[in-house]
């Protein structure tokens, strides 16, 4: 593996740094984090601390709200058949889940349909649109995808079914002949925030149906555990308005979940008490709600997102949770055998591309490896199977390296292919698998340049130790939600010892415990852990001075939260 490059962002504007430190009474590195996330006012401030949900935009600056609000008013007052449509993922089943427990008092014949990941694929299928026309569902609404699918609605029309597209993927250049199609990302959509989940726009739809028609806002206010799962899971920006839903999503699975969610979070082995975070549901329940659709079938999630059983939500919990152990024990083996087979071959070893095919692997999990090889490896990574007699699989990027771009060069070898810059899906015939190897490699080779195969770490500014006091963690912890473009902050300290007390930890000893000290300042002690970067545990007990790159978190142990620094990496002086 490579050395990782710290990239250490440029501060925010002096002034302006200065201005809030004297407004917010804070120290001039806290005002620095600030600005470099384009807080500059007090007014803006306030805003990013004390999140609002009187600060929701409103729904119907969104292109086709009207419509839409009115098509599904319409189904209610004359009780119409409707059917719920969404993705396998976890945006898809929480979208789902959150519209079918919003309308399920309004419309008595209300059902979902969740397309299956093999047999169907992404998207609206053919078979979910034969499915709605001959149980005779007059109104079916999409969430999480359906932008472009102007065949499929298209045909829909001829069968007599109206759709809702509610989505948020970048639309093509017109949108499908849909009763109403909301989509912030539309180019004739003037709605003031574009990166709303799959279920963000979900709930958009059914707030602008609060308002319209008297509905209290509050009942769909407790919902908001489904929409911060959405947010945190999809990878969205937690900023604007989806930071003010996650905060108050967090609120409402920290206090007072939903069934289903309350189940999950017990099977995750979250401990009662402990404050839940983007992170626990990046890793811990989100992980869970997609293995069900990777496993067996998406509609498992919703069904446990639904329940209002006790005894029914743990009995579907612990199913999608033993969904979760096979997908980890598939994913170990697979990746395992992915690493082997570049590992024991020089020349794969040596390619500005991984592009690796098993027919037994399971296509459920290739995303999930081909994301670990990028990792390992940092270069393009595509990681197929073969599945209904094609090669099929799933594609990864590095930084600012168009992966799209690469496949799209190998279009004429594919028979489908979707995606975009980061992440993307291909088909194939079976013998085009060593021709698209090829021409991949050729593509990546001639473009990938030097700075795109550096693995980097972000660093937001340099600290001392000692800057970390009690107060500094309150402030810092007032940032939560962390997500993208609102990242943890990431920090570098300088010239830190081991205290003499730093050891290998872990089952295999694959992690380092650090306790370490900034002597010519003082001897307090700062805990630290960094996982699997036993290698540097040399470095680290020689008695040397070294750099240390990580973030603040809280440690929970025993009823008791200490402060922690989760170690990035490591470098010697």
């Amino acid at each position: 593996m490579t050395e990782k490059v710290w990239n250490l962002k440029q501060p925010g504007d002096i002034n302006d740094v200065k201005h809030l430190s004297a407004k917010l009474s804070i120290d001039m590195t806290i005002a620095n984090l600030l600005v470099q996330r384009n807080i500059r006012t007090f007014e803006e401030a306030k805003a990013f601390f004390r999140p609002r949900l009187a600060d929701l935009h409103d729904p119907f600056l969104m292109k086709d709200m009207e419509k839409a609000v009115n098509r599904l008013n319409q189904a209610i007052e004359r009780q119409e058949k409707v059917l719920i449509y969404g993705d396998y993922d976890v945006d898809g089943t929480t979208s789902v889940a959150l519209m079918y427990l919003f309308l399920k008092d309004k419309i008595e014949n209300l059902h979902f349909y969740i397309p299956d990941r093999y047999s169907e694929g992404y998207g609206i299928s053919p078979k979910s649109i034969e499915y709605a026309a001959n149980n005779n569902f007059s109104l079916v609404i999409v969430l999480d995808c359906g932008i472009k699918a102007f065949e499929k609605i298209a045909y829909a029309r001829t069968r007599h079914v109206d759709f809702i597209i509610c989505d948020h993927h970048n639309p093509g250049d017109k949108v499908p002949e849909a009763v109403a199609v909301l989509d912030p990302k539309r180019t004739d959509c003037s709605y003031p925030y574009k990166e709303l989940s799959g279920c963000g726009v979900g709930f958009k739809f059914l707030q602008a149906y609060c308002m319209r028609f008297g509905e209290p806002v509050s009942n769909l206010y407790e919902l908001l555990d489904l929409v911060v799962v959405s947010i945190a899971s999809d990878i969205v920006p937690v900023t604007g308005e989806n930071r003010v839903l996650a905060y108050y999503g967090l609120k409402k699975l920290n206090s007072d979940p939903s069934m289903g969610l309350k189940t999950l979070i017990k099977s995750a082995g979250i401990g009662e008490g402990t404050e839940i975070t983007i992170n626990d549901i990046v890793f811990k329940i989100g992980p869970r709600l997609n293995a069900a659709g990777r496993i067996e079938h998406g509609k498992k999630s919703v069904e446990l997102l639904i329940s209002d059983s006790p005894g029914e939500a743990l009995l579907m919990s612990d199913e999608v949770n033993s969904f979760n152990e096979i997908r980890k024990s598939l994913d170990r083996d697979i990746t395992q055998d992915a690493l082997d087979m570049i590992s024991n071959n020089p020349d794969l070893l040596n390619k500005k591309s991984t592009v690796l095919y098993n027919r037994d692997w399971h296509k459920g999990v290739v995303g999930i490896v081909a994301s670990r090889l990028t990792d390992t490896f940092y270069r393009p990574t595509v990681i197929l199977t073969e599945s209904n007699g094609m090669a099929t699989g799933s594609a990864r990027s590095v930084k600012d390296f168009d992966l799209y771009e690469a496949i799209d060069y190998c279009s004429d070898l594919l028979e489908s292919y979707g995606g975009h810059m980061f992440a993307a899906g291909l088909t194939m015939k079976l013998e085009n698998v060593r021709r698209f190897t090829e021409r991949f490699e050729e593509f990546v080779e001639k473009t990938i340049t030097d700075k795109q195969q550096e693995q980097t770490i972000e660093v937001d500014t340099k600290l001392q130790l000692s800057e970390i006091t009690p107060k500094f963690v309150r402030i810092l912890k007032q940032f939560e939600p962390f997500g993208p473009h609102n990242m943890n902050p990431v920090f570098v300290s300088e010239d830190v010892f081991d205290s003499g007390n730093s050891k290998l930890v872990g089952q295999n000893e694959d992690h380092l415990k650090l306790e370490l000290v900034e002597p010519t300042r003082s001897f307090q002690k700062f805990q630290g852990i960094a996982f699997m970067q036993a290698v540097k545990f040399p470095l680290v007990e020689s008695g040397l001075p070294f750099d240390i790159c990580y973030s603040i978190t809280e440690n929970e142990f025993r009823g008791k939260t200490s402060i922690q620094l989760l170690i990035r990496d490591i470098k010697k002086r």
